[in-house]
């Protein structure tokens, strides 16, 4: 990881800050060959990834501030809009929300925008885990002996360990299963897999990659040993699965007029 002292002027420039940037540019990239390939307009991708961006920001603080209410009561403004404090599973709540509405507004149909977001989802996210390993925000995992643990030395976020601790890479881990993933969804929507089983595959590898790293991620545990985001991947894996079974189910066979 590199050191957060970057600055434009008087203006701090932070890591993650820079990675988040390139994320959205690559999956709006994305995100506009999709949709022209779905046929439903390369312009309308960018703008979905705008309307995603902002509810996905909103949905992550918003989602952070009822995690820590009391912490918020303190300094509302102050921990508002601080440049720290979002979570993945807020944010897809909340752009999933807000580009919902967009579709509406565009008259585009909810699964064939879906699927034809799913590999920008995906890309997007595999980006802004280089960004968390990176700027050291509070991602890594468990203390490890394996040998490609690594430490945090200039970690901004939640670095509470002497220096030297050596730690799963966790950020590392999600950026190649959210790689994988988005290699794996332009592989399926190439072969034109029926409505929704893109996006259905999307939530539930996402969901299940997220679940699984969450075994060696410091993240604090609240129930029956999982922590919030396993339980918040487990509804994720459903709806997906759920989205794959239908997508699954034969078309209904016209009935012959009389």
């Amino acid at each position: 990881m590199l050191p957060d002292n970057l600055h434009l002027g008087p203006i701090p420039i932070h890591w993650f800050g820079i990675f988040l940037a390139l994320a959205l540019l690559v999956a709006g990239q994305v995100m506009s060959r999709e949709f022209r390939r779905s046929g439903l307009g390369a312009d309308f991708g960018w703008e979905a990834v705008l309307w995603g961006t902002i509810g996905g920001l909103v949905g992550a603080r918003l989602w952070v501030i009822g995690e820590q209410w009391s912490t918020f009561l303190e300094a509302p403004l102050q921990f508002a809009f601080s440049s720290g404090g979002l979570t993945w599973y807020g944010g897809l709540a909340g752009g999933t929300l807000a580009v919902t509405l967009y579709f509406r507004r565009q008259s585009i149909g909810w699964l064939s925008g879906a699927d034809a977001s799913g590999p920008a989802l995906a890309i997007g996210q595999a980006v802004g885990r280089i960004g968390c390993q990176v700027s050291g925000d509070g991602d890594w995992g468990t203390e490890t002996s394996l040998p490609w643990g690594m430490a945090y030395p200039h970690a901004v976020v939640g670095w509470d360990k002497p220096a030297g601790v050596v730690v799963h890479p966790t950020p590392l881990y999600e950026f190649a299963a959210y790689l994988a993933v988005f290699f794996y969804l332009l592989r399926l929507r190439r072969r034109g897999a029926a409505p929704g089983a893109s996006f259905g595959s999307y939530l539930a590898l996402v969901g299940l990659a997220r679940f699984m790293v969450e075994f060696v991620r410091i993240n604090p545990s609240v129930m029956f040993g999982l922590t919030v985001a396993q339980f918040v991947s487990v509804l994720q894996v459903a709806i997906g699965l759920a989205l794959l079974a239908r997508a699954r189910r034969p078309a209904p066979t016209p009935v012959p007029s009389a």
